[in-house]
């Protein structure tokens, strides 16, 4: 039996942030302007303002900042908070290794730890690097089928991993500390996929984010935990999962770094919407094409994608974001599927909106990709058009990418924070790894 738990530690566990190529540097820097910009976008958002509710009159230590707040949590109130909050709106980055979302179940947790022990920012960035590399190893032990078949939310789980990697990380603790925290961490692992949707899917990066953050904090003070959690019979992958693929956990990443290969969103929906949304935007550009000339409209998308973001009618803003028919309907129609205030049970019901949704009909393709997407539309000269997209390729410049995600997070802090504030934190994000302390920038996210 492989040592599993033990050669994924040994493979992350000693990482520095001198050791980080300048991309991945970079790249880390996306992800933290990313998540933040998106949690700042969530203040309102009634999920949000019911768990905020809860933990302030659950009171405690205030160890940790609550972004977009003056509010002080301890720091697994904070991690649980933040985390929640960066997925909320389901606008957060992907990475296909886990799969899932790795940055909101990771960074709130590094980061809420990070506040409360005074830790500086490079310090903090490398514990996220950390965090993100295990869980895109852990991911792929299971895959495809504790995501696709047995229906895990890879972010709840695999995510969980990550944040317990990352806090230990930032605990300094040394290597069975580390397995032990991995295996508090598998012992909390949840999320279901059948709560896509609801707001359940927001919550289970927040735990994940609080339970990884109570592993390494418990591991920390000697709290036991089996060493070889993820491979041991009844273990975690055993038992979540029919596949067990431990040479995927051990291969190198193109690139060297798993974090090579996150994708960031740039509309406010399922990622696995987004290549249907962008070969949708392709036909709408083609000249001739407006929603009242589409007579038909064929959607080939992976079958896989059935389980996850299929909802034929939705009625609330949520439940749009999981919908094939709806967002294909709404590029379609011209509706900016960046913007936030899209994604509406005002939306959904809008009678145009519901006549050009009704018109699409999904085909689920075996083996198609779950990124990959093909449109046909008819129009009622029986010209027929076709585009497709493959949404899973990252961006071949980071540099570009960094200006999108500046551009993203300016957009959204500057609603939130003000112009100026945002400016001045997006600033302090991008400087990071220079600051003192992480703590010097809750001055500027409380609102």
């Amino acid at each position: 039996m492989i040592d599993l738990t033990r050669s994924i530690v040994r493979r992350t566990r000693t990482l520095t942030l001198a050791a980080l190529p300048d991309e991945v540097r970079s790249l880390a820097v996306q992800c933290m302007q990313d998540a933040i910009a998106v949690s700042l976008a969530a203040t309102d958002d009634e999920l949000v303002r019911i768990l905020r509710a809860e933990l302030e009159e659950a009171g405690g230590t205030p160890q940790a900042g609550v972004w977009g707040s003056a509010l002080r949590l301890p720091a697994g109130a904070a991690a649980l908070l933040n985390g929640t909050m960066a997925h909320a709106l389901d606008y957060d980055d992907v990475n296909l290794a886990m799969p899932g979302h790795p940055t909101v179940a990771i960074l709130p947790a590094v980061m809420a730890l990070g506040e409360a022990r005074g830790a500086s920012g490079a310090e903090v960035m490398a514990a996220f690097v950390v965090g993100y590399e295990t869980a895109c190893r852990v991911g792929p032990v299971m895959a495809p089928s504790h995501y696709e078949q047995v229906g895990f939310h890879a972010t709840g789980t695999v995510g969980t991993f990550g944040a317990a990697a990352g806090c230990a990380h930032l605990l300094g603790l040394d290597e069975e500390q580390t397995l032990h925290a991995l295996g508090i961490a598998a012992t909390q692992a949840a999320g279901l996929k059948s709560m896509f949707g609801t707001m359940c899917k927001p919550l289970h990066a927040g735990k994940a984010a609080q339970n990884g953050l109570l592993a390494a904090k418990l591991a920390a003070r000697g709290f036991t935990a089996r060493p070889d959690s993820l491979e041991c019979v009844q273990g975690f992958a055993r038992t979540h999962s029919p596949d067990f693929h431990p040479e995927a956990a051990l291969a190198e990443p193109a690139g060297g770094w798993h974090i090579r290969a996150n994708l960031f969103k740039y509309h406010a929906a399922c990622y696995l919407t987004h290549a249907g949304i962008e070969a949708a935007r392709m036909l709408r550009e083609k000249p001739g094409v407006t929603a009242e000339r589409i007579a038909a409209i064929t959607l080939r998308v992976d079958e896989t994608t059935d389980r996850v973001c299929n909802i034929a009618a939705p009625r609330t803003g949520l439940e749009a974001k999981f919908s094939h028919r709806l967002t294909a309907a709404m590029a379609l129609a011209g509706l900016e599927t960046s913007r936030l205030d899209s994604f509406t049970a005002e939306v959904a019901a809008d009678p145009r909106i519901m006549a050009l949704r009704n018109k699409v009909s999904v085909e689920l393709q075996p083996g198609f990709g779950v990124t990959h997407a093909a449109m046909d539309i008819r129009l009622v000269d029986q010209t027929t058009l076709s585009a497709e997209h493959d949404a899973g390729i990252p961006a071949a410049s980071v540099a570009h990418q960094g200006t999108r995600i500046r551009a993203k997070f300016d957009g959204l802090a500057a609603a939130s924070l003000g112009p100026a504030r945002a400016q001045a934190l997006g600033d302090a994000l991008d400087s990071i790894e220079r600051a003192g302390s992480v703590a010097e920038l809750a001055p500027l996210w409380a609102n």
